[in-house]
């Protein structure tokens, strides 16, 4: 018994006077004089974040063109891109009736001969009002909204030669 006492006593002094209820710490940008500077430290020659090497290859690597891509685009842009460029991609989204400037029409001529990699770099870097997009939206799903937003030019811009004779059945044609 005594020596439970005495092991209990030695515990209780051993954390006397070490201040265990606030532990010195230091705030970003703040002097530490341990790292003779800054708190943030700047991170060894040549070091890669994790998965940069996977998410700039998959920027470089246009996926192919296929239904389910075209699908990914369809709901990303729903997302992401509709609530200023709208469903039709006119530039006449909900935010434009809530006072924000009037985005460019994707019909427009400069964009519908722009090439893809245009479109994907104002994704990703953002343009005018325009903040970029590439924290919020992959590689594969901006190249997906991109061929989205082409296959909404093509639409608009199509005629009846441009559709397979097999599929213009069901079609009506406006003039």
């Amino acid at each position: 018994m005594r020596g439970l006492l005495v092991v209990v006593l030695g515990l209780f002094l051993a954390g006397c006077g070490q201040n265990m209820e606030v532990q010195p710490s230091y705030r970003e940008y703040a002097p530490a004089p341990l790292f003779r500077g800054s708190t943030l430290r700047s991170p060894p020659a040549n070091v890669v974040a994790r998965d940069d090497l996977e998410r700039d290859q998959e920027a470089r690597d246009r996926p192919p063109l296929t239904e389910g891509l075209l699908e990914r685009g369809q709901q990303r842009f729903g997302i992401f891109c509709s609530p200023c460029h709208g469903a039709a991609g006119d530039g006449d989204g909900i935010i434009v009736e809530r006072g924000m400037p009037h985005p460019t029409s994707y019909h427009d001529d400069r964009l519908r001969n722009s090439d893809d990699q245009y479109l994907f770099d104002v994704i990703t870097n953002g343009h005018g009002a325009m903040y970029s997009y590439a924290a919020r939206v992959p590689p594969r799903d901006r190249w997906a909204i991109v061929a989205y937003i082409r296959a909404l030019q093509l639409a608009r811009h199509a005629s009846i030669e441009d559709v397979p004779p097999e599929r213009r059945d069901g079609l009506q044609v406006r003039r």
